[in-house]
């Protein structure tokens, strides 16, 4: 926890959940072949089919219409949110959802916490991500506020609105 918050200049207890769901990801992998393990929108993914992780927005109208396509051949990997408007963690930003895909659970959670507490209002989206210093352990990021949406790495989203 405390490495993942540093490198996202945030305290460590940014990173509790992602920690918490990748370490019991990692020890039910030793046990089995494919894990998922949520944890109020931290996710630890260990899986050895296509997976896709629905983005839920709370009242943005993005919500329920797109998702992030994961490959196997990713996994394991760590996908949280953090949000202004949905759930009952305190962000001192506004943005519906940010959400970071990452090798470690633990810095998607950190990263994730991190740029929710700095979007403000929609504009901010892309100027955010494009002064980011982003480490190589993660792997893509998307970020909504209403009806816009920002997208950095190697993300794929999918239309789940007719799924």
């Amino acid at each position: 926890m405390a490495e993942a918050a540093r490198a996202a200049d945030i305290g460590p207890l940014s990173a509790v959940a992602g920690a918490v769901a990748e370490s019991v990801g990692h020890d039910l992998l030793e046990r089995c072949d494919e894990v998922i393990v949520e944890n109020g929108g931290d996710i630890f993914l260990g899986s050895r089919t296509e997976r896709t992780i629905g983005l839920y927005a709370g009242n943005s109208p993005l919500t329920g219409r797109i998702g992030i396509l994961i490959s196997p051949d990713s996994m394991p990997l760590g996908v949280c949110t953090s949000s202004a408007s949905v759930g009952h963690s305190l962000s001192l930003g506004k943005a519906d959802a940010c959400t970071v895909v990452a090798r470690s659970t633990a810095l998607a959670d950190a990263f994730a916490t991190m740029l929710c507490n700095r979007v403000r209002t929609p504009t901010e989206l892309q100027e955010i991500l494009a002064t980011l210093d982003i480490p190589a352990d993660i792997l893509g990021i998307v970020m909504t506020f209403g009806d816009k949406l920002a997208l950095q790495g190697d993300v794929q989203l999918v239309d789940i609105s007719t799924t």
